[in-house]
């Protein structure tokens, strides 16, 4: 699981002065591609995969009780006794999600095999309980799979990869009453999410290698999604998806410029009041989601900045 996480690499260089002063002994380093550059090589990889394999969905019944566990599309070449099957790039379930980041435009690919029937749809910033492959796309040598969960992993929005992320935004989970907890820790479900996400490097790890992820690796994840939980990390009675001031769906957001960033922050703006106690926070439809228009946030000098947000606002309202 941990090559789901999103992991920050930090290179520190230290260049040391010798009596000899010989450069040939300073480091060879080789700094990242271009970013655009890599887009290109890699969308033209992840079409040609797309335009010569095709999936087929297995469902897996782990328990004998008739109700699939959890089901895994089984993605082939097309050739041979399969040279009749639909292309995945023509398939009707594919969809391409376009995502701008460095300056960059990069194409995400998502095939929906089922949107799930769950009541909540994750934002980037929700915490979801899936299960999981995930691949490189040289299926040929059988030595494509980096990553697995049979048994389903709560994983924070926050801390996966972009291209997994942003793909999974866009389905549900299955509805409570339709999933059951084995004793075995798997889950019988349906109706629960599951698609196929084809991601550039630029959205997955680019220059930084993985346990069976080379660098610059454009990569595949079959998953499946049964259950989501709204987060609020740091229980100011604001969503975390909304604490994204900017609008930019990444969480580094900080208006007090202080350790925390805003979603982790219980005085955003450091000014002695707690954020909880800036707003005012009402569950109308008690249905434990808390959105937009369920929370007041005030402007009280009018300055067009929200007390929680505005540090010369110090008023309780709650």
């Amino acid at each position: 699981m941990n090559v789901i996480k999103y992991i920050s690499t930090v290179v520190v260089l230290i260049l040391a002065l010798s009596a000899c002063n010989n450069d040939d002994d300073a480091p060879n380093l080789v700094p990242p591609n271009d970013r655009g550059e890599q887009q290109v090589t890699d969308d033209a990889l992840l079409q040609k995969y797309l335009e010569t394999h095709f999936y087929t969905v297995e469902e897996v019944d782990l328990n004998g009780d008739d109700i699939p566990d959890y089901e895994i599309a089984v993605l082939d070449t097309i050739a041979g006794e399969n040279s009749d099957k639909e292309a995945l790039i023509n398939s009707s379930l594919l969809t391409t999600k376009k995502i701008t980041r460095n300056d960059v435009e990069y194409n995400l690919y998502v095939l929906n095999i089922n949107g799930g029937e769950g009541e909540y749809q994750p934002t980037f910033a929700d915490s979801t309980l899936v299960t999981y492959r995930g691949q490189l796309l040289e299926t040929d040598n059988r030595n494509d799979l980096f990553d697995s969960a049979v048994t389903p992993i709560w994983f924070d929005q926050i801390s996966v990869i972009e291209g997994w992320r942003e793909a999974v935004v866009d389905f549900k989970g299955a509805l409570k009453e339709n999933i059951t907890v084995n004793a075995d820790g798997t889950i019988s479900a349906t109706g629960f999410g599951h698609l196929i996400v084809f991601m550039p490097s630029g959205l997955g790890y680019f220059d930084v290698p993985q346990t069976g992820i080379p660098a610059y690796s454009p990569i595949i994840f079959n998953m499946q999604l049964y259950s989501v939980n709204q987060s609020d990390h740091d229980r100011d009675g604001i969503p975390s998806y909304l604490e994204d001031v900017d609008g930019d769906r990444l969480m580094f957001d900080n208006t007090d410029e202080d350790n925390n960033p805003n979603f982790r922050d219980l005085d955003d703006d450091g000014d002695g009041v707690l954020t909880s106690e800036e707003i005012t926070v009402n569950d109308a439809n008690g249905d434990g989601i808390i959105t937009e228009d369920e929370i007041t946030f005030y402007d009280d000098d009018n300055d067009g900045v929200f007390n929680h947000l505005d540090n010369d606002s110090r008023e309780i309202k709650n």
